[in-house]
């Protein structure tokens, strides 16, 4: 079963400085473009744009790559 997240949710993801922690901020169900790449969506496997908690920087993940963090 696919991950699922909304607006608001507080999530977890892995990057190439280590563990970042950010907030769901748009849930996109369309193919779409984001820093010079198209990244895949549909309804069924939907991409998230997240904000880091720490560095305001906008990341653009599948929800196979967050977790979601208890408030």
């Amino acid at each position: 079963m696919t991950k699922r997240f909304k607006i608001g949710d507080k999530v977890s993801w892995n990057s190439e400085a280590g563990r970042v922690i950010g907030t769901v901020i748009k849930v996109h169900i369309k193919d779409f473009d984001y820093k010079g790449y198209t990244h895949h969506a549909t309804a069924e496997e939907p991409q998230y744009e997240i904000k880091s908690s720490k560095t305001d920087h906008i990341a653009a993940h599948k929800g196979s790559a967050l977790t979601k963090i208890d408030k």
